[in-house]
C-alpha cells in the first residue's frame, strides 16, 4: 500500500506554491487518491475477524492490522506528503477538512492496533504452551501465568479493559483448554493403552479443567484487590458451561477405569489361586472386557454437550453390568466382618447388610426384566445365573447366622438372669475396717441388653423370636431403670468412701458395716430375675444418704478444726523490730526483748484457738455417739487422730520459724546492730559475742516453749490434763513441750541457728583484728616512753617523727568505714575509731609538753652561758 506521490517540484515556498494553480490542483489530485485509499483500507480491516476460534488466531488478526496501518502511517509521515498537506491547507482549509478526518480515523484505529498487539502479544508464549506443553506444565505453571498475564492486560490496555472484548477472548481461551482435553482423552485410543497410564491421562485433563477455572477466580479476586474499579463480573456460563461438562465426563472415564482395575487387580488374582482352570480366568477376563467394549465403539462424541443423554445412558448401563459383580465382591470381602448400620447389632446387622446387598442387585435384575432384549440376550442370561448363585449364598448365610443366633440365646439368657445385681472385688467375704477394703460393682451382663437389641431388630427383619427373649424384651425399660440407678447409687458410695479418710472410717465403722450389710444382700440374695429390686434399690440409697448426710457434717467440722490449725502452723512466733529512721536498728538486747513480747501477744491468740478444738470434736461425738462428755470411747481413735494431727502442726510452727529465724540470720539484711569499742587492752564487741550468742540461744528457747502453752489431753479423750502433783509438792503440766522439744527438726534448726550465729560473730571479731595495728598507743606506758625520751634528749628531729606518727595515726582513722554490714548485724565501728584517736591525740599532746619542757630547759641554759660569758668579757 503505497501513496501515490505529486510530480511537481515543492522546493519553493508554501505561499508561493499556494499560488500556482498548476500546483494546487495536482496536490488536491494526490491527496483525494490518498483519502479513497485510507478509506478502502480501513473499511477493509474493520471488516476482517479472526480465522479461527483460537485465542492465537485473535492475536495474529490484531497483529496483522497494526503492521497494515503501521505502513500507511509511517508514509504519512513523510516530508513530501506534509508539505502538501501545509499547501493544501493553505489553498483551501475546508477541502484539507475531510482529508483530515480520514488521517485522524486512520490514527484512532492505528493506534487501537498498536496497543492490542502489543499487550496481547505477551500471551503468545503462555497459549502455546497451552496447546502444546506437558499436563504438568499447563496445571500449574501456563493456565495461571497466563490468567495474571490477563490480569496486567485487563489492568494497563485501553481496549482489552471492556467487556465486549475481554470476554470473548476468554471464551477462546476456554474453547482452546477444551480442545487440548478432546485431543488428550481420545477414546479411540484411550481404551487401548495401559490402565494406569490411561487414567493419568484423564487426570491431567480434568486437573487443567478444574485449574482453568480456579485460576479465573483467584485473577477475579485479585483484580478487585488491586484497587481497579473495573471489576470481571463476566458471564460464567460463557466461559465455564462446556469445560464443567468436560470435567464430569472425566469423572465418569475415571470411574470407568477404576471399576475395570479394581475387576482386574481383585477378581483375577484370588480366582488364580483357588482354581486350575484357566478358561474359567480367561472367561472371566472376558465378562470384563465386555463391560468396556461399548465405550470403544461410541459413535459420538462424549465430550459434546448436545450428545449428553447418550452418554448419560451409555453410564447407566455400565453401572447396571458391575453392579452385580461389586455386590459379589462386597459379600465374599465383609462376611467374617460385615459392616454394619448405625446401632445395629452384630447379628440382626449381619442379615440385614445381606439383605440390602440383595436388594441392590435385585433392583438391576428388574432392570433387566424391564428391558426384554437385555434379558434375552446372552449376556442378560449370564447376569442373571451370576444373580441366582449370589442370592443363594446370602439367603445360606442369613439362615445361618439367625440359627446361631437362636441357639446360642436361649441357652445363654436363663444363666445371665440368675447373676445376682452386685458383684464384690474384695477377697473376703467379710469387709475389713480399710476405706477401699470392699468394691461394690455392678453385675449386669451387657450381653443382656444386646440379646434384647437383637431380638428387636430380627421382629423387624420379620424372624420369630422365641418367647422368653420376647419376655426380655419387654423388660428393657425395667433393666435400663434398675441399672440406671444402681450405677448411680454405687458411685455415690464409692465417692463417699474415698471421701473418708482412715481415721474418720473407723469412727463411722458401725455406720459403714450397716451399709455394707445392705449392699450385700445385692450380692447375696438378689438376681436380675428377683422381685423387690426396686425396693432394695431404695434402701441402698437411703442408707447411703443417711451415711453421706453424716460425713459431710463430719467434714464442715474437720474444715473448722483444719483453718485453726492452718492459722496456729502460719504465725510468725519471731517478729522482727522495725530500723529507726531507715538506717538506724536496734541493738541486741532491744531487738530480742521486742521478739520476745510480740511473741507473748500471739502466744495468748494461739491458744485460743487451740482451746477452741474440744468442743468441736465435742459436737461430732453429739452426732456420732448422741453423748457430749468429751471422752465417748466410741470416738478415742478420733480424739487420737486430731491430737497426732496438733503434733505435727506445733512441730510445723517451730520448725517453719526456725527456718526463718535462720534464713533471716543468714541474709544480708541488717536487722541489728553493735557496737566495736575499745575496751583496754582489747578490742571488743558490746554487747559482747558471748552475750550475743546467748540472747540467741535463749530466743530460739523460748520459741520451742511456745508448745508448753498447748496442754495435753487425757488419754481417750479431748479433754485437757489437770495439773499433776508429785513428790515435794511439785506440780506437772502435761503439754507438748516434752514431745516437741526431742523433734529432731527442731533439735537440727536450733544448732544450725547456733552454729550460723556463732559463724557470724567470729567473721566480725576477725574483722576488728585488723584494728590490732593500733593497739601500742594503749599499750604502750605513756610514762616510761617519756622518761625514756627526756633522759635521752633527742634531737627535735626525732619528736617531729614521733609527732607526724601519731597525728597520722588520727587522721588515718577517721578515713575508717565506720558501719559494716554482716549478714542481720550491723557493727557501729564509730566508738572504737573514736577512741583510737584520742589515744593518738594524747600522745601528741604527751609529746608536745615534753618536748616543751626540755627546750625550755635548753633555753635557760643557753641563756645561763650567755650571761657568763658577758660576765667574763
Amino acid at each position: 500500500l503505497k501513496l501515490e506521490m505529486p510530480t511537481v517540484n515543492l522546493d519553493a515556498d508554501v505561499t508561493v506554491l499556494a499560488t500556482v494553480p498548476v500546483v494546487v490542483q495536482s496536490l488536491k489530485s494526490c491527496a483525494v487518491t490518498w483519502q479513497k485509499l485510507i478509506s478502502r483500507v480501513l473499511e477493509e480491516q474493520l471488516k476482517k475477524v479472526p480465522q479461527g476460534n483460537s485465542p492465537l488466531a485473535e492475536i495474529d488478526l490484531w497483529c496483522e492490522k497494526n503492521a497494515t496501518l503501521s505502513a500507511l502511517t509511517e508514509q504519512i509521515k513523510l516530508p513530501e506528503v506534509q508539505r502538501v498537506l501545509e499547501v493544501l491547507q493553505e489553498v483551501d482549509s475546508e477541502f484539507t477538512g475531510d482529508l483530515q478526518i480520514v488521517l485522524n480515523d486512520l490514527k484512532k484505529h492505528h493506534m487501537e492496533a498498536q496497543d492490542n498487539a502489543k499487550f496481547l502479544s505477551t500471551l503468545k508464549c503462555h497459549l502455546k504452551n497451552l496447546s502444546t506443553g506437558t499436563g504438568v506444565d499447563v496445571i500449574s505453571h501456563t493456565i495461571p501465568s497466563l490468567l495474571n498475564a490477563l490480569r496486567l492486560v485487563w489492568v494497563m490496555s485501553r481496549c482489552y479493559s471492556r467487556d465486549e472484548l475481554m470476554v470473548p477472548f476468554l471464551e477462546r481461551i476456554s474453547w482452546e483448554i477444551s480442545q487440548r482435553v478432546h485431543r488428550v482423552v481420545d477414546l479411540q485410543t484411550l481404551f487401548k493403552q495401559d490402565i494406569a497410564a490411561a487414567k493419568k491421562k484423564i487426570t491431567e485433563a480434568k486437573n487443567t479443567l478444574e485449574q482453568w477455572k480456579k485460576s479465573y477466580f483467584t485473577t477475579c479476586i485479585q483484580v478487585e484487590e488491586s484497587g481497579s474499579k473495573r471489576y470481571w463480573k463476566f458471564d460464567v456460563k460463557r466461559l465455564f458451561e462446556k469445560t464443567d461438562y468436560m470435567v464430569s465426563i472425566c469423572q465418569d472415564l475415571h470411574y470407568i477405569f477404576q471399576v475395570t482395575e479394581e475387576f482386574y487387580n481383585v477378581f483375577i488374582p484370588e480366582l488364580t489361586t483357588v482354581t486350575e482352570n484357566p478358561k474359567g480366568i480367561d472367561e472371566l477376563r472376558r465378562e470384563v472386557n465386555i463391560l468396556i467394549s461399548p465405550m470403544e465403539d461410541l459413535t459420538f462424541d462424549p465430550f459434546s454437550m448436545e450428545t449428553a443423554r447418550d452418554w448419560a445412558f451409555v453410564m447407566e448401563e455400565f453401572r447396571e453390568d458391575v453392579t452385580v459383580e461389586t455386590v459379589k465382591q462386597i459379600f465374599v470381602q465383609n462376611l467374617k466382618d460385615p459392616p454394619l448400620y448405625k446401632n445395629h447389632p452384630p447379628v440382626a446387622g449381619a442379615i440385614s447388610w445381606s439383605q440390602s446387598l440383595s436388594q441392590r442387585i435385585k433392583h438391576t435384575i428388574t432392570r433387566f426384566q424391564e428391558e426384554e432384549e437385555l434379558l434375552g440376550s446372552e449376556r442378560g442370561e449370564e447376569v442373571k445365573q451370576m444373580y441366582l448363585q449370589v442370592v443363594k449364598k446370602m439367603e445360606e448365610y442369613e439362615d445361618q447366622k439367625y440359627r446361631q443366633w437362636r441357639e446360642r440365646t436361649e441357652q445363654m439368657l436363663p444363666v445371665l438372669l440368675k447373676d445376682t445385681l452386685l458383684a464384690v472385688s474384695s477377697a473376703t467375704e467379710e469387709p475389713v475396717t480399710t476405706k477401699k477394703s470392699v468394691c461394690f460393682t455392678l453385675n449386669f451382663s451387657p450381653e443382656i441388653l444386646e440379646i434384647i437389641h437383637e431380638a428387636k431388630y430380627m421382629e423387624q427383619l420379620g424372624l420369630p423370636v422365641p418367647e422368653m427373649v420376647r419376655y426380655v424384651a419387654l423388660q428393657e425399660d425395667k433393666y435400663l431403670r434398675y441399672t440406671c440407678k444402681l450405677k448411680a447409687m454405687l458411685d455415690r458410695y464409692h465417692k463417699l468412701m474415698q471421701m473418708m479418710n482412715e481415721a474418720e472410717t473407723k469412727l463411722l465403722y458401725p455406720y459403714v458395716q450397716d451399709l455394707w450389710r445392705v449392699l450385700r444382700a445385692g450380692h447375696k440374695r438378689f438376681t436380675w430375675k428377683s422381685v423387690g429390686i426396686g425396693e432394695f434399690i431404695l434402701q441402698c440409697t437411703q442408707t447411703v444418704g443417711k451415711l453421706e448426710l453424716l460425713v459431710h457434717q463430719i467434714h464442715n467440722i474437720s474444715e473448722d478444726i483444719n483453718s485453726k490449725l492452718q492459722s496456729i502452723e502460719s504465725t510468725n512466733l519471731l517478729k522482727f523490730p522495725p530500723s529507726k529512721n531507715g538506717d538506724k536498728y536496734p541493738g541486741a538486747k532491744e531487738f530480742f526483748d521486742y521478739i520476745k513480747c510480740e511473741r507473748a501477744k500471739d502466744v495468748e491468740q494461739l491458744v485460743r484457738k487451740y482451746s477452741a478444738i474440744p468442743p468441736l470434736l465435742i459436737e461430732v461425738e453429739r452426732r456420732v455417739a448422741n453423748t457430749n462428755s468429751g471422752k465417748s470411747p466410741k470416738l478415742a481413735s478420733y480424739y487420737a487422730y486430731w491430737e497426732n494431727r496438733i503434733y505435727q502442726v506445733l512441730t510445723q510452727l517451730i520448725v517453719k520459724n526456725l527456718q526463718a529465724f535462720n534464713a533471716a540470720v543468714l541474709a544480708n539484711v541488717p536487722l541489728l546492730e553493735v557496737e566495736a569499742i575499745l575496751s583496754v587492752p582489747e578490742i571488743t564487741l558490746q554487747p559482747n559475742a558471748s552475750e550475743i550468742e546467748k540472747m540467741t540461744v535463749q530466743s530460739i528457747q523460748d520459741c520451742v516453749e511456745v508448745t508448753k502453752h498447748f496442754i495435753r489431753w487425757m488419754h481417750g479423750t479431748c479433754i485437757e490434763c489437770p495439773p499433776q502433783h508429785i513428790m515435794d509438792d511439785e506440780v506437772v503440766t502435761f503439754s507438748f513441750y516434752t514431745d516437741v522439744s526431742q523433734s529432731p527438726l527442731i533439735i537440727e534448726q536450733a544448732a544450725l541457728i547456733t552454729q550460723n550465729v556463732h559463724k557470724l560473730l567470729a567473721t566480725l571479731s576477725n574483722y576488728l583484728s585488723q584494728w590490732k595495728k593500733y593497739d601500742l598507743l594503749w599499750k604502750s606506758d605513756t610514762d616510761t616512753v617519756l622518761n625514756r625520751l627526756a633522759a635521752e634528749k633527742p634531737p627535735c628531729v626525732i619528736f617531729d617523727e614521733h609527732l607526724q606518727f601519731y597525728t597520722k595515726v588520727a587522721q588515718e582513722v577517721t578515713q575508717q568505714p565506720l558501719i559494716k554490714d554482716e549478714q542481720f548485724i550491723r557493727l557501729h565501728l564509730a566508738p572504737l575509731a573514736f577512741a583510737v584517736q584520742e589515744n593518738a591525740k594524747s600522745w601528741v599532746m604527751s609529746l608536745g609538753n615534753l618536748l616543751n619542757e626540755l627546750v625550755r630547759e635548753e633555753l635557760f641554759s643557753l641563756q645561763d652561758e650567755i650571761q657568763v660569758g658577758i660576765f667574763s668579757l
